[in-house]
């Protein structure tokens, strides 16, 4: 099975490295030196790694044949995927691959459906599951385990306990104006907004 587990980025110096924004949970098994990844486009690789490390808290790589910032501003864009054996498990109990999350339904604790996982960002502070909803939209849910607290990988589903307004923004209005004193004007207004803009 292959994953996606870095796109390259801006070149960085005049030697060839490369930033890299990273998307897997292990960077030091799958990023390491000597790995050999596909790419997307296809035409671009397979890439080897031939040096990594990180710089002001980016990983930086430089590639076999990549010997100046011209090939490697060449790379810009480029998809690096490694090939993983599908009934492989990370390393921790809670951990998960990508591959594993992806189209995992997304349910409330009583069972109520949110949507299902269409794509999952890694971003720097945390990761995202990009939820598509049954109408077509899209809502983000932090991947923390105080909003998602089970992954069922048998049943397939993630449940979530999200915070007022993650999900429907009408709440967060309702929510916000609870404790005010004034709080029973505040919700009649927000009552009376129209719904349907979420």
């Amino acid at each position: 099975m292959q994953l996606v587990v870095a796109r390259i980025g801006r070149a960085h110096g005049i030697k060839g490295e490369v930033t890299v924004e990273v998307r897997t949970d292990e960077p030091e098994l799958r990023l390491g030196p000597g790995a050999v990844l596909a790419t997307e486009p296809a035409a671009t690789g397979p890439l080897t790694i031939e040096t990594g490390r990180v710089h002001s808290g980016r990983l930086l790589l430089r590639f076999e044949g990549v010997g100046d910032r011209t090939a490697a501003e060449a790379l810009r864009n480029t998809l690096l995927i490694a090939e993983v054996d599908p009934d492989e498990l990370p390393e921790e109990e809670d951990e998960f691959y990508d591959h594993q999350l992806i189209d995992l339904d997304v349910v409330l604790a009583d069972g109520t459906e949110i949507g299902r996982i269409a794509e999952i960002s890694h971003l720097p502070s945390q990761d995202l599951f990009i939820v598509e909803r049954p109408d077509g939209s899209e809502v983000m849910i932090p991947f923390v385990e105080e909003i998602v607290t089970e992954i069922d990988l048998e049943e397939q589903r993630a449940v979530i306990t999200p915070p007022p307004g993650l999900i429907d923004e009408s709440e967060a209005v309702i929510a916000s104006s609870r404790d005010e004193e004034t709080g029973d004007a505040a919700s009649g207004d927000a009552a009376e907004a129209p719904k349907g803009d979420a």
